[in-house]
């Protein structure tokens, strides 16, 4: 039986007792799950216990230490959620980094955090991953999840993840005993890991998260599902990257902490399938991917004929209604219709058992969050950062679902807002500082507050409302404040526009630059009886005007000095490959403005 009070975090000294007390709980239940040869394959709580308690003492068999660092490389699996409680569990600390990393980012990683070993998925990510250890100033260990193919290792030792995970029952059984004995000095302050931020705004920095502030994530999103939902037999399905902090705490420890499972997905382009197998209870994700589903949804609904879209028309309109806190009793025999028609479809689409669907990692547009919810889906917004590991709020129904405010703060956690509009707080759940920065740590940390640079206000309701980034603020020529993210929301909205930048710091007007959707340009080339090249056609003045048609539908809707009054393309689109987003999915709007700063200036010539 799963102990369900939320009294049980607060006792917890770290992550490994908290893991090793559901085990106690849950057995041989299955707990991790992997597809292999096309069927979904478990691992039981039991069986993800030993291979942690064995990989705990092959670490320290490797002549690891407490406190040392150690990297940890590879795709959502189950051997990621092992090896983070086995490092832990040996009294190390994980330094989770991307796979989308190139060698240079691997390279500033393992020298900044001085990572003594790095565990590897395979020979894929090996290939950008070895080469930076030969170089790096510390790493003496490297440890293949499978064989890495590796005839000879040089600086450093090499390592199977077969060979550390070997034992019989008896010696499972002493190397748990070990790892409980070793965790009753490991205390909630403690370093856990080294959580890398995504860069948008220059090199990385490792965030400091101690095993209290993971705790404190636990905890607070526990409070959410027991109090507005029910606390069942959670099923997760793990999708974003667990090198970031998000899906580090709420779709790792978070689940661990309700005895969920884990169903780890095949990918994005699998993810729509292994949804509708998986069935799951409560999601994890980012605001792109509800665009992109949003665009999907709208388009195969659009085929289905004129019923399903004066249904979807009917949903969209109540929602916008209710969204606007316009709910009547007149509208309630078209939601009775709704309810057996359109909704229970679109559930299916998601398993037909969601809960919830939490969106975090960036803003969500209000608009998004509409859509979902008008055609029966919950949709949560959570806010946070990794400085804070990283949830600091989220919407929730009993405080009344609000699409444009991030809810109220988690319990126990303390926000109040400067005089200059900043939102700051306080709490278990803030870091300890940015690893070997003291510069930036006492930047951001002040009094126990952690700045978050985020710019907001808290409603009548005690929702924070976020309206912008305090760095990336547009103040025109002029002095007025235009939010980027507001305006780069409205756009990527529209069907032409799969990408947008804007810009016009210290300018007279604001201008973009624009990506076009490949999928609508293809459609729009066979309309107009023209050879489809994404490059030649965005120097077809037709192809042009019909993306500025585009542009101006969002315009109506902004205020003056929001308006995008000029344009261009970008070369190619945005993405992890060319470093103009995070993994995160977030713009590097510096490496974006360096590439295209001249065609940005332009825009400002007669």
């Amino acid at each position: 039986m799963i102990d369900k009070s939320l009294e049980q975090f607060d006792r917890y000294n770290n992550l490994v007792e908290m893991f090793l007390a559901r085990v106690a709980e849950q057995g041989d239940a299955p707990f991790l799950w992997a597809k292999h040869d096309g069927a979904w394959q478990p691992t039981s709580w039991n069986e993800a216990a030993a291979q942690m308690a064995l990989m705990a003492q092959g670490l320290k068999k490797l002549g690891l230490k407490k406190g040392d660092r150690v990297m940890l490389v590879a795709e959502n699996r189950p051997e990621w959620c092992i090896a983070d409680l086995a490092i832990m569990a040996a009294g190390c600390v994980t330094v989770p980094t991307y796979t989308t990393n190139t060698e240079r980012d691997h390279l500033h990683i393992l020298n900044n955090s001085r990572a003594s070993a790095v565990i590897v998925s395979g020979a894929k990510l090996a290939q950008t991953l070895l080469p930076a250890v030969l170089q790096s100033t510390d790493c003496q260990h490297v440890i293949g999840m499978e064989d890495l193919n590796i005839s000879q290792a040089s600086s450093y030792d090499y390592s199977l993840w077969e060979k550390l995970t070997e034992g019989d029952d008896a010696a499972i059984s002493r190397a748990l005993d070990t790892v409980r004995a070793e965790m009753e000095s490991v205390k909630r302050d403690d370093l856990a890991c080294l959580i890398y931020t995504s860069g948008t705004g220059g090199a990385p920095r490792g965030v400091m998260q101690h095993h209290g502030a993971i705790l404190h994530n636990v905890k607070g999103p526990a409070e959410v599902i027991k109090h507005d939902f029910s606390w069942d037999d959670e099923v997760f399905l793990s999708f974003l990257p667990l090198s970031h902090a998000y899906e580090h705490s709420a779709g790792q420890f978070f689940p661990i902490g309700l005895g969920a499972q884990i169903y780890y997905s095949e990918g994005l382009e699998k993810l729509a399938s292994n949804i509708e197998e998986v069935r799951p209870t409560l999601m994890v994700v980012v605001p792109r991917l509800f665009e992109v589903l949003r665009t999907r949804m709208l388009k195969t609904l659009k085929q289905q004929g004129k019923a399903a879209n004066y249904l979807l028309d009917k949903a969209l309109k109540l929602g916008e209604k209710e969204a606007a806190g316009k709910k009547r009793l007149i509208d309630k025999p078209m939601h009775f219709v709704l309810n057996r028609t359109l909704r229970p479809k679109v559930s299916e689409r998601f398993g037909g058992r969601i809960k919830a669907m939490v969106s975090g990692g960036a803003p969500l547009n209000p608009e998004i969050g509409i859509f979902f919810q008008a055609l029966g889906l919950t949709m949560l917004q959570g806010y946070g950062q990794t400085e804070a590991a990283p949830i600091i709020a989220c919407n929730r129904p009993k405080t009344g679902l609000k699409m444009d405010t991030v809810g109220p703060p988690l319990m126990d956690t303390e926000v109040t807002i400067a005089d200059d509009g900043e939102i700051l707080v306080r709490g278990e759940l803030v870091m300890h500082g940015y690893w070997r920065n003291e510069e930036e740590t006492a930047r951001v940390l002040k009094d126990g507050w952690l700045h978050t640079g985020d710019i907001g206000h808290i409603d009548e309701a005690g929702r924070i409302v976020i309206t912008d980034r305090k760095k990336d603020l547009i103040v025109n020529d002029k002095g007025d404040n235009v939010s980027p993210q507001k305006v780069e929301g409205m756009l990527t909205l529209q069907p032409e526009i799969l990408q947008a930048m804007v810009s016009g710091d210290k300018r007279p007007y604001v201008v973009g630059l624009v990506v076009p959707d490949p999928e609508w340009a293809l459609e729009w080339a066979r309309n107009e009886g023209k050879k489809y090249d994404f490059t030649e056609l965005q120097d077809c003045p037709a192809f042009k005007t019909a993306v500025r048609a585009a542009v101006d539908r969002v315009n109506k809707d902004l205020s003056v000095i929001e308006k995008v009054r000029r344009f261009v393309f970008a070369d190619e689109p945005f993405a992890i490959e060319n470093e103009e987003m995070t993994p995160s999915m977030k713009i590097r709007r510096h490496v974006i403005r360096q590439r295209y700063q001249e065609r940005i200036d332009g825009m400002y010539k007669s």
